[in-house]
Formats: structure tokens, C-alpha cells, sequence
């Protein structure tokens, strides 16, 4: 398969429109067609079912999306650390969600710039998610990723840090001075529901709790009595008076992770991963 045939595909699986495909992909619509018509061919399997009214996805054609966007990051990745290889300017970029393991990156930051070998680190301060996908795309270097959240598959890793979750409410919430709670007395606050995060494409699942994209948006929404939150523990020093906190001991435990692309010869990548692991 061509990455060509690869990017014609994604496009037509996600918009699950032929017109509007063609449109995103500024090429008219027949030639589309033909195109996904002949990868069907040459492999052998029906990748879409087609009628007057929709298309959707078979179970081929669900693995070969999810397949094809790893590769299709693959070549970019490839293309962007190849040109940053090239580059005058020796350097690393570091990915990080904005306002998780902020103490960490501080510490990190400052011990590496002590070593004599340092190079120049640039900070990419990343809503939820986006550390993961700079480094897949290769736009970033090297990122602190939180399990189970962030997927770790594919990276080389290092465990850094590991901690519990808590419940973040409104002050004055009558929940607010509970020794802990358990997650299903969170998910039963429905005047406080829990925030939906947007997906890698940009849409965001279904349910009752509000769409949120960053850190402050959420903050501010459970000071409004919008929202409640269940984030990892060192967040609490960042969070304001009309916020209140309790434990969530069934939550599940956020590791904190050092990630980098497998076989890197990196020597700044492995200067600044030594530093982690012995912070």
C-alpha cells in the first residue's frame, strides 16, 4: 500500500462521505472512489459498506483505520526527527500536558541546564493527549506522559513518579469534608458531572458533563458548581480557596513517565532522561 492510498482512506473512514472527502482532500470525487475501490481489490476485503444513504465501516476497515494513522505518524514522524537531525542548531523538545507535573518539569529543567553537555530545551505546554501525539508525530523529542491516561506503546519509558487521585468540588459541596469518596459516588453527581475530554480527532464522547479543553476552563467550571474532576494529587497545590478536595482510593494510580521514540542515539535525550531518573 501506497501512503497515498493510506491517506485517501482516512479521510473517506473519518468523514464516512465521499463528497466531503474529495473536498478535504481537494481532489474530485471519482477518481476517490476508484481509488478506495481498487485498495478493496488488491486486499481482498470490503472496507466499506455502501448504500444510497450512509457509509459506515466494516471490521476491516475499522483495523485498517487504526492502522493507518500509525503509519501515516510514522512517515511524518520520520520526516520531522529527520530534518530536526539536520538542523544547525542542536536541541531538544520536551511535550507536557499545561499544568501536570509541574514541580517535576521545574526540577528536571533546572538540573539539566546544570550539566555542562546541555543543550537548549524547548517546552510544549499540550492540552490532554497532545503530548503523546507530538511525540508519535515527531514534533516533539522526548514528553512526560500520565498512565493510564496517555498510551505508552511504542515509546521507550522510564516510571518516575506514582500517585493517587482525588476529587476535586466546589467549595462548600456537602461532600467537601468526607475522608475520601469512591468513584461511584462521583459518577452519581449529576449536578456535578464529570468533564468529556475531546478525542484525537477533535470530537468528544457522548455524555451529561460538560466539554472542556483545558486546564483553567476546567477549574473554572467547578468553581461555577458545573463539573467535578478527578485528577492526580499534585494537582492540589495549584488549585484555588473555592475549591475543595477528597480522596478517591479506588481511582486508578497515575504514573508519571519519561517517553522517548525506541532506538533514539539521542545523546541530549539521554542526558535529560538520566536526569529524570535519578530526580
Amino acid at each position: 500500500m501506497e501512503t497515498r492510498e493510506l491517506r485517501y482512506f482516512v479521510a473517506v473512514a473519518e468523514e464516512l462521505h465521499f463528497g466531503r472527502a474529495a473536498q478535504r482532500l481537494a481532489m474530485a470525487q471519482p477518481p476517490l472512489s476508484r481509488a478506495i475501490q481498487q485498495l478493496e481489490r488488491r486486499l481482498g476485503v470490503v472496507l466499506l459498506h455502501r448504500n444510497t444513504r450512509a457509509i459506515s465501516l466494516t471490521e476491516a476497515g475499522s483495523v485498517l483505520l487504526r492502522e493507518a494513522r500509525t503509519a501515516l505518524e510514522a512517515v511524518e514522524a520520520a520526516e520531522r526527527r529527520t530534518r530536526r537531525a539536520a538542523a544547525d542548531l542542536p536541541g531538544v523538545v520536551l511535550a507536557t500536558k499545561a499544568g501536570a507535573s509541574s514541580e517535576l518539569l521545574s526540577k528536571l529543567l533546572d538540573a539539566y541546564a546544570a550539566d555542562p553537555c546541555a543543550v537548549a530545551v524547548e517546552v510544549v505546554l499540550c492540552g490532554p493527549g497532545e503530548p503523546e501525539r507530538l511525540l508519535r508525530n515527531g514534533s516533539a523529542d522526548v514528553a512526560l506522559l500520565h498512565r493510564p491516561y496517555d498510551t505508552t506503546t511504542g515509546f521507550d519509558t522510564e516510571d518516575l513518579h506514582t500517585e493517587q487521585q482525588i476529587v476535586v468540588l466546589p467549595a462548600g459541596h456537602h461532600l467537601a469534608n468526607r475522608p475520601h469518596i469512591s468513584m461511584a459516588e462521583v459518577n452519581a453527581l449529576t449536578d456535578l458531572p464529570l468533564p468529556r475530554w475531546p478525542r484525537r480527532d477533535g470530537s468528544y464522547p457522548d455524555g451529561p458533563g460538560p466539554q472542556v479543553r483545558d486546564h483553567t476552563q476546567l477549574t473554572q467550571l467547578i468553581t461555577l458548581g458545573r463539573a467535578c474532576a478527578v485528577v492526580p494529587e499534585s494537582l492540589r497545590a495549584q488549585l484555588r480557596d473555592d475549591h475543595a478536595t477528597v480522596p478517591v482510593p479506588d481511582a486508578p494510580a497515575v504514573t508519571t513517565v519519561i517517553a522517548w521514540p525506541p532506538h533514539s542515539r539521542s545523546k541530549a535525550i539521554a542526558d535529560l532522561v538520566r536526569t529524570a531518573i535519578r530526580l
